[in-house]
């Protein structure tokens, strides 16, 4: 009877790991004088745990076995990406649990190894003595350059941005691994994005999309009416999808302003 308990317990477990998640640049506050920067990848986060690959949320991905098979046996931490600009693609062919020949146009780009000892260059440094062994076509390492000053940063973020790139990443190079949301690891953007859940539509006259309802984490409910294409206007998200939105601070009323849709999300 102990052993059928015990299994049944077993049976509940459920995978479960923390990641590192950046928090907002601020350059008031933050001094980010020799941290290393990189681009920002716009794509589906993924976590390695040596076997599998899961979402941010720790839904498995089901790559294809080609993909996957010479990936080392230890953690990563990286974006699934094809090229700037490419998020519905790359959603498209991530989340879609049939394997397909799609997966071939993916990299995965890391930019943590969780649990590799030392700082954060000693980290990367170990993934990179494993592929200098292990060559891997699908696996590359996010590029970091040491960040001299605010304006250095300023000028890479320029460029990148003329790019269409999403934005940057700073980080302290000079600590171990952690998890959770940590001032260490910084995010540099021309804008704020940030989720909601699509409650109801309003329409024009002629049956097309106006806006949307959408409810924040918060409770706070708006209209978002900007930024869809023509494929949005005439065949909107459905109600209860949760969709990503650009913003440029808060009115006076808490509202997002100047908010603009970015992209339905679907990596749950």
């Amino acid at each position: 009877m102990r052993l059928i308990i015990l299994l049944f317990l077993c049976s509940l477990h459920t995978f479960s790991f923390e990641l590192q998640k950046p928090m907002v640049y601020d350059e008031k506050r933050d001094k980010i004088d020799g941290w290393f920067m990189s681009e920002k990848l716009d794509g589906i986060r993924a976590y390695w745990d040596g076997k599998k690959l899961y979402t941010k949320n720790k839904n498995e991905i089901f790559a294809p076995s080609f993909f996957t098979k010479d990936f080392p046996p230890f953690e990563l931490d990286g974006e699934l990406w094809t090229k700037r600009a490419d998020f519905e693609n790359i959603q498209s062919i991530v989340l879609n649990n049939n394997s397909n020949l799609a997966w071939e146009n993916i990299t995965y780009n890391i930019f943590e190894v969780p649990n590799a000892t030392g700082n954060f260059k000693a980290r990367l440094d170990f993934l990179k003595n494993w592929l200098d062994k292990n060559p891997n076509n699908y696996i590359k390492i996010i590029p970091q350059i040491v960040c001299k000053d605010e304006n250095h940063l300023q000028s890479f973020l320029k460029e990148l941005l003329e790019k269409k790139a999403e934005g940057v990443i700073v980080k302290n190079p000079n600590l171990e691994y952690e998890v959770g949301r940590s001032k260490n690891s910084l995010k540099v953007k021309r804008f704020l994005d940030d989720e909601g859940i699509i409650q109801a539509y309003n329409l024009n006259s002629n049956g097309s999309l106006k806006s949307l309802v959408i409810k924040l984490k918060s409770g706070e409910v708006f209209n978002l009416g900007n930024g869809f294409s023509k494929k949005y206007r005439e065949n909107p998200p459905k109600i209860g999808e949760t969709i990503t939105f650009k913003y440029y601070g808060f009115t006076k009323n808490g509202k997002p302003k100047f908010a603009s849709f970015l992209r339905v999300r679907e990596d749950k």
